[in-house]
């Protein structure tokens, strides 16, 4: 039997103090009086590693291998413009800025670090984080909003992606997210 060790009062009290540190910050929007809202928009990114305003760029990857998408170890930067239709020169309503790492040895599952920049009015200068994995041969996935600014403090929900255009010798793909945001 191992022999106990003794526990000071003074870390008892720092546990203490630290656990309603914790309840106070995360009840301030309760005690604010703040409801739960949800917020669902549709949007389309456009992702292009070839021609012009090309927005994702392989920055690493394994140095025996050509970087590209479908490379296992390929880290990608973009910075994608988000459109309200499928069309590249549509209303652009926020910037998918961040990277996305090839994380399956089969190619085949792209993670996911990307912060959504609203620079529409309605939530111009709000952001929403999303980190996934984003197993790019499915019709549908989905990746996680792990939090948000502005308009979406504490935010949490899910984006369901599609891939309405996937054009593998250029490159270059359209894909639909469908949104689900709670936040207060």
């Amino acid at each position: 039997m191992a022999p106990s060790t003794p526990v000071s009062m003074a870390a008892k009290l720092s546990l203490l103090l630290i656990l309603v540190a914790v309840l106070v910050i995360g009840s301030e929007a309760i005690a604010q009086g703040r409801k739960l809202k949800e917020t669902n928009m549709v949007f389309y990114m456009h992702d292009y590693e070839t021609g012009t305003n090309i927005s994702a760029i392989p920055v690493a990857g394994n140095p025996l291998k050509k970087w590209f998408i479908l490379e296992f170890g390929t880290i990608i930067a973009i910075d994608d413009a988000a459109t309200v239709a499928f069309e590249r020169n549509s209303t652009e309503i926020a910037r998918l800025q961040g990277m996305y790492v090839n994380s399956a040895k089969d190619g085949t599952d792209l993670h996911w670090l990307v912060s959504i920049v609203f620079t529409n009015k309605a939530y111009n200068g709000s952001t929403l984080e999303i980190q996934g994995a984003n197993r790019e041969f499915q019709k549908y996935r989905e990746v996680s909003v792990v939090s948000g600014t502005g308009l979406f403090r504490f935010a949490r929900g899910y984006a369901t992606l599609e891939t309405v255009l996937l054009d593998l010798d250029n490159l270059n793909a359209i894909v639909r997210w469908n949104l689900t945001v709670l936040h207060y």
